[in-house]
């Protein structure tokens, strides 16, 4: 089925997704460096709570004052802490901030350059395909890594990190999505190899070259 014209006039979008501690920001960092834009929900979700913004207000109203620090910052780490012990809550919060990170990263992808868009969505396997996306890619790791490495950079508690693991998709939901995937449990060099075959691909795709380019990848 063709596309509609809105979304023609739009550069080629990959989605960047995988579990937490996976190695998204890396991977997408990586892309970066190859001059694709990026537009990292995560980063967007920090800008949309700064002081003084809507959402903030929106979020102390509903779960309250004890979730700001003394500079008049969201304390990011309460807060996930509280939402992940109850996912009734974390949906609370999903509702509240999910629209307008959304529309943010909308924003930013009008301004952005480039042949094609890569676009890290944490929760994209969780919510289902995404039809802003036109190809799922999925950065992917053993969850014994993931729990080590969520502990050494968060100083998150064991049962911390059950809870997140918890309420993400399992690590088979995330790769059933996935139109590619990248293995991030080697070193460096083999993480900046992969990320380079899958950008000449890309940039092919983005331009037409293997057809239809734009219909997303089933």
């Amino acid at each position: 089925m063709a596309e509609p014209p809105a979304a023609l006039a739009r550069p080629w979008r990959v989605g960047l997704t995988g579990g937490i501690a996976s190695g998204k920001t890396t991977v997408a960092k990586l892309f970066a460096a190859l001059g694709v834009p990026v537009i990292d929900a995560d980063e967007v979700a920090r800008e949309i709570v700064e002081p003084g913004t809507p959402v903030l207000a929106r979020i102390v109203a509903r779960f309250g004052l004890e979730f700001l620090g003394e500079d008049g910052r969201l304390n990011r780490r309460a807060l996930r802490s509280r939402v992940f012990a109850d996912p009734a809550l974390r949906l609370e919060l999903e509702a509240l901030t999910h629209p307008a990170i959304r529309e943010a990263m909308e924003r930013r992808a009008e301004l952005a350059g480039g042949r094609y868009h890569m676009f890290v969505i944490p929760l994209l396997a969780e919510k289902g395909r995404d039809p802003r996306i036109d190809r799922v890619l999925v950065v992917d790791c053993a969850e014994a890594l993931q729990r080590r490495r969520l502990q050494a950079r968060d100083g998150s508690s064991a049962a911390e990190v059950e809870a997140i693991l918890a309420a993400q998709a399992p690590r088979a939901g995330r790769l059933a999505v996935a139109d590619d995937v990248i293995r991030n449990d080697g070193d460096l060099k083999a993480l900046r190899d992969a990320v380079e075959a899958l950008h000449r691909d890309y940039v092919l795709r983005a331009t037409g070259v293997y057809g239809a380019a734009r219909a997303p990848a089933q």
